[in-house]
């Protein structure tokens, strides 16, 4: 019985060694595959026979058993690329896919792009999950697969327009007229504003001292893009296309900080002297074709007296030739997406033909209490098992997960070096376990040859 069970026990070192091969050879046939995680091979060996013996003394085993195929989960190497959908995790995260039926699945390769429907899928065209965002711009709790927006971006109408500049203290006076608006001003400064359909217009600000300390400010557009029926005629200029919507008051402290700021006269009741608004720096507008009555504040800065601030920030009366310092405004036209990016805590920002830069969604990542059980599922996936526990699911750099890299992908963490070891020790176990079967069998030839 002894010589038969050796034979046994030498197959069963032929089909461990062979199975710790086929590991091996799976390992060093994903050396190049992005995100691939190695695996080895645990062994156990099998004490099913017993000679006696008190205590068991007199045991013998009958060979040994492939117990298990242990992962290896330690973080690979970071490859630069040249896409932006290129993404790494530098951590214990996953990212998180789901396939067409909505089933999830788990991966460290972040080889993404866009398909069709400008949705960021992987290679196999599982769907990218993140946290999704409002009509606000906010990052909300709730998790789908990232779709980059493919319709123009609305714009946003002009509200307030901030105009920094130092008027020139030793200017003339003069009253501002519209027939020759340069002339009777001492300075003046031009911007680009939107109306509620996103289209520009080009309004320019001409400000006339008109005693000590004292400057009033005419807000100038063009007939083109005024709604010119709504303008009494004497503020509108034919010939030079010019027409006045708007206009207020400044005085400036002997130190030259701005004190007050009046209530904007505005120029769209159809008659000449216009109306007085409600609010401080508030006026009226109506450009051609969008909603009528845009209000658009204009601000100076924080005056003392008006604001109770110090008068300095913004606009400002020294003894210095007039200049604009900073101005700016609110608004802007519709967009389209032109570029995304991805910042190392997941949120993906995109970049418009308008200038602006507004999120998109967030990468939602996962971590598992023994990422050791997860069952792989191929395509570079894993799933979750009753082993591996149930995700912990958060934003990259929250709770462990780590952070993503953009422009780079985790590459196998295959060791070759490792891998050919292992292969030639298997290859040894596979040869001598050969010799035990090959000599066992020697033996019953030697017992069969007794009875001749």
């Amino acid at each position: 019985m002894g010589i038969l069970s050796s034979l046994f026990t030498g197959v069963s070192g032929l089909n461990a060694n062979s199975n710790a091969l086929s590991v091996i050879g799976n390992n060093i046939a994903n050396l190049n595959t992005v995100g691939f995680k190695s695996s080895r091979s645990v062994f156990a060996d099998l004490i099913t026979s017993s000679l006696g013996g008190v205590g068991g003394t007199l045991q013998t085993g009958l060979g040994v058993a492939l117990n298990g195929v242990q992962g290896n989960f330690s973080q690979g190497s970071l490859s630069t690329s040249s896409s932006g959908l290129d993404l790494a995790i530098d951590g214990n995260g996953f990212f998180l896919l789901r396939d067409a039926s909505g089933a999830s699945f788990y991966s460290r390769a972040g080889q993404f792009h866009l398909d069709a429907q400008s949705r960021i899928v992987d290679p196999s065209g599982f769907l990218l999950q993140g946290y999704q965002v409002n009509a606000n711009g906010l990052i909300t709790a709730s998790i789908g697969g990232v779709t980059l927006p493919s319709t123009t971006a609305p714009p946003n109408l002009t509200s307030t327009v901030d105009i920094g500049a130092n008027l020139n203290s030793q200017s003339p006076t003069s009253v501002f007229s519209l027939v020759d608006p340069n002339g009777t001003s001492q300075f003046s400064t031009s911007l680009t504003v939107y109306d509620t359909l996103g289209n520009p217009h080009l309004l320019t600000t001409y400000f006339s001292k008109t005693a000590a300390n004292t400057w009033n400010y005419n807000v100038v557009g063009s007939t083109n893009e005024i709604d010119t029926a709504n303008y009494n005629a004497a503020n509108i200029n034919v010939p030079l296309g010019l027409v006045r919507v708007a206009s207020g008051t400044l005085t400036f402290t002997t130190g030259g900080a701005l004190d007050t700021e009046s209530v904007v006269t505005s120029y769209d009741t159809g008659t000449a002297g216009g109306a007085a608004g409600a609010t401080v720096g508030e006026a009226r507008i109506d450009f051609l074709g969008a909603t009528a009555d845009q209000l658009l504040a204009f601000n100076f800065g924080a005056s003392v007296t008006t604001d109770s601030g110090a008068g300095v920030d913004l606009t400002t009366q020294f003894g210095a030739p007039s200049g604009l310092v900073q101005q700016s405004q609110n608004g802007f036209g519709a967009g389209a997406l032109q570029t995304v990016s991805v910042e190392t805590n997941g949120l993906i920002n995109g970049r418009f033909s308008n200038g602006q830069i507004r999120p998109l969604a967030q990468l939602a990542l996962a971590r598992f209490a023994d990422p050791l059980g997860l069952l792989r599922t191929g395509k570079n996936t894993f799933a979750e098992s009753g082993a591996s526990g149930q995700p912990l699911v958060g934003p990259p750099t929250f709770a462990g997960l780590g952070r993503v890299l953009s422009n780079t992908l985790e590459l196998s963490n295959v060791d070759l070096g490792e891998n050919f070891i292992d292969m030639i020790a298997a290859q040894r176990g596979f040869q001598a376990n050969s010799r035990v079967i090959t000599t066992s069998d020697e033996l019953l030839q030697e017992l069969v040859n007794l009875k001749r």
